[in-house]
């Protein structure tokens, strides 16, 4: 007896799947709902998360950064220096080759005091020769700061490393504020040998 090829396809296929209802087993449900209550528990019942003890611990006043010099006291121009030039400048005072310029060795530190001075107040952009190798970038303004800080800072690079040029004193730089009403930066050397007795 022959069979037609309908019959024959249809013995060959599978029934298809049902989906029949399956609960959760009660001890899975058990456990989950114990796990939930645990958790909301521990959650209820312990200590606050703001402790100190959970994270940072510094104080509020270390937080704030280094307070302000008391008038007449020293400003740390090494401390100075670590926070606002090393990034660019390096440790070292050796900069980066091709980046940013050394100071160590560097004519514009261990040169004229007024030039010095303005560089730190305005800041420099556009070209650059120092120790003979020629630098083309921005060193920012820092009139942020005070004329002690900026007099501690221009002392530290000045007697450091190779450098043995004289310290600075803050009226330089009060009387640097004070000439000028520039603005924007220097641009380049060009704009700071202008400066120069």
């Amino acid at each position: 007896m022959s069979q037609d090829p309908d019959t024959r396809a249809q013995r060959r296929e599978n029934i298809d799947p049902e989906e029949a209802i399956r609960p959760m087993p009660l001890v899975i449900l058990l456990v989950v709902v114990f796990m939930v209550l645990w958790a909301v528990g521990y959650i209820l019942y312990t200590e606050p998360l703001d402790l100190s003890r959970y994270g940072d611990q510094r104080t509020v006043a270390e937080l704030s950064g280094p307070a302000p010099a008391a008038p007449g006291a020293a400003v740390d121009g090494k401390a100075l220096f670590a926070a606002q030039c090393v990034a660019c400048h390096q440790a070292t005072g050796m900069g980066l080759p091709g980046v940013f310029p050394p100071l160590d060795g560097s004519e514009w530190v261990q040169g004229d005091t007024r030039v010095l001075a303005n560089i730190l107040l305005h800041g420099i952009t556009g070209d650059l020769i120092v120790k003979g190798s020629k630098y083309a970038g921005a060193m920012p303004s820092f009139q942020h700061l005070s004329d002690a800080e900026l007099a501690a800072i221009a002392s530290y690079i000045r007697g450091n490393w190779s450098n043995k040029a004289g310290a600075v004193q803050p009226d330089l730089f009060a009387e640097a504020r004070q000439e000028g009403s520039r603005t924007t930066p220097f641009e380049g050397e060009a704009a700071l040998k202008t400066l120069q007795k």
